[in-house]
């Protein structure tokens, strides 16, 4: 781990509880200015000088807080946006890395060598990277469907092995039980990682229902401009120090002022989150009962198979919603190019309402029978739902779906 993370809990200030998290993330900084600016600046600086090699052993070592090289994560920039993300997690640690998909493999590396079971839906990134990488360096990597959870404990064959999942997942919005899940992972002498990027820690917070590992691809709702590429991982010191060794060893950690950037974005995360939320529960709504819509996935309705259960572990219901359209692949593509307002675009969570076909982007390099295996048709369109007036995304909606 970061050379002075076992002294930044003597120099960090602990969050007071009655402090709601929209005033401990504006006001958790690590670093005070000098001349009173309540931003920090950005410190772009690779590498830092130490007066004496006593001093310089004791950053290393641990034995004194300090910064020392930035491929580490040990640089000013980075290990306050870190401070930030512990923080929005209530969780010892954070670790920010330079994508969602390097903190993934990293967190697979440090925790799943002895096997890797994962549960439910997948990005395909994800399911990519251990079908195709991962398995073939010799890790034993198991796929239990969503309604295959009660399989868990039969999979989890020898102690120390990860169970990895997505509550909700990318695009079925599939919700799954993270405190039962870690109840079982640990029953197993298993740990349990979940990635919480389409919930944002302002809905959901895994490490407090009992996960291990919380993991975020920050470009999306932490990042939330669509102008960084980032990821993180929040857990505790334990947890995250083989990670650690992992993204400093990799060279994964994102530039100073990508970290200066994100810590910008977190400021405002509970407020957009709040706007995400609403925006999508009238966005899924209004799709409810189209006639070209066979149906909508989104948590936050009732006739949601997950509804009941993300009530109850979740504080909002998200601004991404899956539609899938009557007729298929051609019909859904119709309906996303015809729209105006919606952007025919990757990714999720900006201010922005993006559009994309599953079957096309995020899981265009998974097969057709393993997509359909797990629910993911052809004519499925996800809608990260963004900040623009609601009334003005669903009449968008139903002029492109008024074109079929």
């Amino acid at each position: 781990m970061p050379p002075d993370s076992k002294a930044k809990s003597a120099i960090t200030p602990e969050p007071r509880p009655e402090q709601g998290t929209a005033t401990r993330i504006i006001h958790n900084r690590r670093h005070r200015d000098s001349f009173g600016s309540p931003y920090s600046p950005v410190y772009n600086t690779t590498t830092y000088r130490f007066p004496d090699t006593a001093s310089l052993e004791d950053v290393i070592e641990g034995r004194a807080p300090g910064n020392l090289y930035t491929r580490w994560g040990s640089n000013p920039s980075i290990c306050e946006l870190e401070q930030g993300l512990a923080c929005l997690e209530h969780c010892e640690q954070a670790l920010a890395f330079a994508s969602g998909m390097a903190a993934i493999s990293a967190c697979l590396f440090a925790h799943g060598r002895n096997g890797i079971v994962c549960v439910g839906d997948l990005y395909g990134g994800t399911q990519e990277l251990l079908a195709r990488h991962l398995q073939p360096l010799g890790i034993p990597v198991t796929f239990l469907l969503h309604n295959e959870s009660g399989l868990l404990a039969d999979a989890l064959t020898r102690p120390g092995m990860l169970v990895y999942c997505e509550s909700p997942a990318n695009p079925t919005l599939g919700i799954l039980d993270i405190r039962e899940l870690a109840q079982s992972a640990h029953a197993g002498g298993a740990l349990l990682a979940v990635d919480n990027t389409f919930a944002s820690p302002i809905n959901q917070r895994p490490i407090t229902l009992g996960a291990d590992l919380s993991i975020h691809s920050a470009s999306k709702f932490l990042g939330g401009h669509s102008d960084i590429t980032a990821g993180a991982v929040m857990a505790s010191e334990e947890r995250i120090r083989p990670v650690a060794e992992w993204r400093k060893n990799l060279g994964q950690i994102l530039a100073p002022e990508t970290a200066a950037l994100l810590s910008r974005s977190l400021r405002t995360l509970p407020v957009r989150i709040k706007q995400h939320n609403e925006n999508a529960m009238a966005v899924a709504r209004a799709m409810a009962d189209h006639p070209a819509i066979k149906r909508v996935l989104y948590p936050g309705l009732p006739g949601f198979p997950g509804h009941g259960l993300a009530a109850k572990q979740m504080d909002g219901f998200g601004g991404v919603l899956t539609i899938e359209i009557e007729g298929g692949r051609e019909q859904a593509a119709k309906v996303a190019d015809n729209l105006e307002i919606f952007l025919l675009a990757t990714s999720l969570g900006g201010v922005e309402s993006l559009v994309s076909q599953p079957c096309a982007t995020s899981h265009h390099g998974i097969s057709r029978e393993e997509r359909e295996r797990h629910g993911i048709s052809d004519g499925m369109l996800r809608l990260s739902v963004g900040l623009e007036d609601a009334r003005d995304l669903v009449a968008d909606l139903q002029q492109a779906l008024g074109r079929l």
